[in-house]
């Protein structure tokens, strides 16, 4: 699936659930979609602009003077043909993992501190989704929509958990290269 046709998934996906302003609808994909997928100001818009010229999207003025996007019946059609293609897999891109890999130039102590920022990082990822889970759940509006919401909550609570435990173990491993590296230094009172 194109790049573009990923964004209009996710675009027509968050309108199928509520009319939206191009602001409010990047908030709800950062907020709520944004621990598997995330859309720029600069792909929203355009996109926004392109659904709209083909008549899946129209705009109207909201309660607040400002413009808000609804999905249409042709809109809702072809986000169905979207959801039915294949999900596209893409190729992971992990700055830690490609740092610890070539971690020999950094150092145990480095890559120890890369490590326990990425373990921060996790835990703040498991608690704002206990904030997202808890919302949802308070939210009557969105009770057709929680079951599958549900799962990608539970898909990133998962995924945080388990970058918590990796992170243990590499802190766990590295705190063994440290040591190693401690007990191989040379004694300075070794004479010949």
């Amino acid at each position: 699936m194109p790049r573009s046709d990923q964004s209009q998934t996710a675009i027509l996906g968050a309108l199928s659930i509520m009319p939206m302003s191009g602001y409010a609808l990047r908030e709800r994909i950062r907020d709520t979609l944004g621990h598997f997928w995330s859309e720029s100001f600069g792909q929203i818009y355009p996109t926004l602009a392109e659904l709209e010229r083909q008549g899946m999207v129209r705009r109207s003025l909201g309660d607040s003077r400002s413009t808000t996007f609804e999905i249409t019946d042709v809109g809702i059609n072809r986000l169905r043909e979207l959801l039915a293609e294949p999900a596209q897999a893409s190729r992971p891109r992990n700055g830690l993992l490609l740092r610890l890999f070539f971690g020999a130039q950094l150092g145990a102590g480095r890559c120890r501190q890369l490590v326990l920022e990425s373990r921060e990082q996790a835990e703040g990822r498991l608690a704002g989704l206990a904030t997202a889970r808890a919302d949802l759940m308070g939210d009557p509006g969105l009770a057709p929509d929680a079951p599958y919401i549900l799962l990608t909550i539970s898909a990133g609570e998962h995924s945080a958990r388990a970058a918590i435990d990796w992170a243990d173990d590499a802190l766990a491993a590295l705190d063994e290269l440290e040591a190693e590296a401690v007990s191989n230094i040379p004694s300075g009172g070794d004479t010949e």
